[in-house]
């Protein structure tokens, strides 16, 4: 019986067949319009983004979500979550071997091999407010000297860069004190942990999903990653009772970036589109971590504050210009780099409130 039906619905197919090379041949003699069959096949892509999926759901999900319903068919962006196909150490090299075809994340946890690297992620105290970055970026030159650097990486195309939260302490015993982060051992990114160093903080490393855990295990005593509105969102906030007011950037610097092969197979209007709702990523950050970080001071039920005084902190700001200046010697472009900060910033301090305040 199954042959028959098989037998049977192949002879219908044929027939199909037959009636549509009809048609066919009826259009190329005058006749009326063949009617076609043949559906445009989607350009697909796989982009793994840094964050895990609580996060996702607000630094990127809603703009690829976008992306693929504008693009109506003809490209789809499949969003993988932090670590779900590579580590996000090896973010880059997967990318720039084609297992990925694009990436969200700052350059420094993902290794990035330029010199640039170490002013993605929280460079210590090169920002103070987020809408410092596109500034820094787009007015300032960064977008430049980042399209340059990458412009030297084979097979990865840099697109863009946008600001996300501040980085806040965020443990399981308080500090109100400088000599308190001593000998914490502190989830961070690898050049703001290379800064803490300095006031006796332990850098530790581990895969995004494996924090709460090593919170709750005594692995780690805290984090130095985010601001509050993140440590609510991921449960952080659930582990780590206390939150540091002092931070030691105002906003990560974090970026797309795409193997260069997959995107120039992208036509140039979808390549448009994905522009554009990457500065849609970019928008929905700013407020929603603007918003976040004040009304969770304020209203947020688990995490109590604490603050060093001013005149303390002032030595780690202090420090980070000396670690400023170690970096500005390891390139010729990262000289170039440190010299914008140095600049913007007196320019913001120049300008007083709201820019910036004693």
């Amino acid at each position: 019986m199954l042959r028959r039906s098989f037998l049977k619905n192949a002879a219908v197919a044929a027939a199909g067949t037959a009636a549509l090379t009809a048609c066919a041949k009826k259009e190329d003699a005058g006749g009326a319009p063949a009617v076609s069959t043949a559906k445009k096949t989607a350009i697909k892509w796989r982009l793994q983004t840094y964050a895990g999926a609580a996060l996702a759901e607000h630094v990127i999900k809603p703009s690829i979500e976008a992306f693929n319903k504008a693009a109506n068919g003809e490209m789809v962006i499949e969003l993988y979550f932090a670590d779900q196909l590579v580590p996000t150490g090896e973010l880059f090299r997967a990318m720039q071997a084609g297992t990925i075809d694009a990436v969200q994340s700052d350059d420094d946890s993902m290794s990035a091999p330029t010199d640039v690297r170490v002013f993605g992620g929280y460079f210590p105290f090169a920002t103070r407010y987020s809408l410092d970055v596109p500034a820094l970026f787009h007015k300032w030159g960064l977008n430049e000297i980042w399209a340059e650097a990458y412009g030297e990486v084979e097979n990865v195309t840099w697109l863009s860069s946008g600001s996300w939260d501040p980085c806040h302490f965020n443990t399981v015993k308080p500090i109100n004190k400088l000599a308190d982060l001593k000998g914490l051992r502190i989830f961070t990114f690898p050049t703001a942990g290379k800064f803490l160093t300095r006031f006796g903080v332990v850098p530790v490393t581990l895969p995004w999903g494996d924090v709460q855990m090593a919170i709750q295990t005594g692995e780690l005593d805290g984090l130095a990653w985010s601001g509050i509105t993140e440590d609510y969102t991921v449960g952080w906030a659930d582990v780590t009772p206390y939150l540091l007011t002092n931070n030691i950037s105002g906003a990560w610097i974090g970026s797309y970036f795409a193997n260069t092969k997959s995107w120039e197979k992208v036509p140039p209007h979808l390549q448009q589109l994905f522009k554009l709702c990457i500065d849609s990523s970019h928008y929905y950050r700013q407020h929603w971590y603007w918003a976040g970080e004040a009304d969770l001071r304020v209203n947020g039920p688990k995490m109590k504050l604490t603050t060093i005084p001013a005149a303390e902190w002032g030595t780690v700001e202090a420090e980070a210009h000396k670690f400023w200046d170690e970096i500005s010697k390891t390139s010729p472009r990262c000289a170039k780099v440190v010299d914008i900060f140095k600049k913007y910033n007196a320019l913001q301090a120049k300008a007083g409130p709201p820019y910036r305040y004693a």
